[in-house]
């Protein structure tokens, strides 16, 4: 299932899966009245439904597998789709691909005129990849699909970050990698936009990013959360477009670090909750600091990975 939020009736947000190749929107709730004479609690919204379990999933699935005459909307367009998962439980950034790191390693050495890495260079990337890491996002700052982001005052170098996002639809503690898919409610695509002026002061700290991160706007999630039957994401082709123009293509298939193993480390002595969202860190080439190259205002970026979809934002005007 792709299972998306969007305005319903009075652009009330509502819980939704596409159907019909993609080309309309089913409304669960609807359906769900239409079919048996009543609502269920765990279609009011997404966090209702991962919380639900399998049973709640299930449920869903025989929706979509049947769409009840008169709960479905046509696709419109840009506005409709929200969020998926408007306000997460938790949101945390990990860096899962090791071509990313070495891009930036790369970026560093051109600005200062080196035709090469050092040794120092691969070493750090090397310890980074050691283990997984990550730091704990702006959960209140999440945007949906088409939305306009209005670049923080105090920052003039804009970037995005290709990353996929995963959603948890089971808790618990010291989860075994060996079983930690089975936890896994979804998969979408997550951009995390960053201001790369400011982040190079706040990293030099030692203490992390904040302003760079997790000013309003700066977590764009969507267009839609696929379930885990249906997407591999280990093999996903993904693409960069810059007002329309592809600046960068590679495959999911290229992470260091997979979910399994990032999902049991994170879990060690910390509890993990349904509705809690883990994100990859960038895919090799996915940001603009890789190629030297940023995003101006007025500029549209566009995010995507086979078989979720496309992400869609436009940085707003002065």
């Amino acid at each position: 299932m792709k299972l998306v939020t969007y305005r319903g009736v009075g652009a009330r947000p509502t819980l939704g899966a596409l159907v019909d190749g993609e080309r309309a929107i089913l409304d669960l709730q609807a359906a769900q009245t239409a079919t048996s004479g009543g609502g269920h609690p765990a279609l009011e919204n997404m966090q209702a439904l991962i919380e639900g379990g399998e049973a709640a999933w299930d449920l869903a699935r025989s929706l979509v597998a049947a769409p009840a005459a008169g709960a479905c909307t046509p696709v419109t367009g840009p506005g409709q789709l929200l969020a998926p998962l408007p306000r997460p439980v938790q949101v945390r950034d990990c860096l899962c691909f090791k071509d990313h790191l070495l891009g930036a390693a790369w970026h560093r050495a051109r600005n200062e005129g080196r035709t090469e890495l050092t040794a120092a260079d691969e070493a750090r990337v090397a310890l980074i990849m050691g283990r997984p890491y990550w730091y704990n996002c702006n959960r209140m700052s999440i945007i949906g699909p088409d939305e306009t982001v209005h670049w923080p005052s105090y920052s003039n170098v804009i970037d995005y970050e290709l990353e996929m996002a995963v959603v948890l639809g089971k808790g618990g503690v010291n989860i075994p990698a060996a079983s930690a898919r089975s936890h896994i409610f979804g998969y979408s695509i997550y951009n995390d936009f960053s201001a790369r002026d400011v982040q190079t002061d706040e990293m030099a700290t030692g203490i992390g990013p904040s302003r760079s991160k997790h000013f309003d706007g700066g977590n764009g999630l969507g267009p839609c959360i696929v379930t885990a039957d249906e997407f591999d994401p280990y093999n996903a082709r993904t693409v960069v477009r810059v007002n329309g123009d592809v600046v960068a293509e590679n495959n999911t298939g290229t992470i260091t670090i997979d979910f399994e193993t990032l999902i049991s480390f994170v879990s060690t002595d910390q509890t993990l909750f349904p509705g809690e969202i883990l994100c990859s860190g960038t895919v090799g080439g996915g940001c603009g600091l890789e190629r030297g190259e940023f995003l101006q205002r007025g500029d549209t970026i566009e995010l995507e990975i086979e078989g979720i979809g496309r992400l869609r934002h436009t940085i707003a005007m002065a």
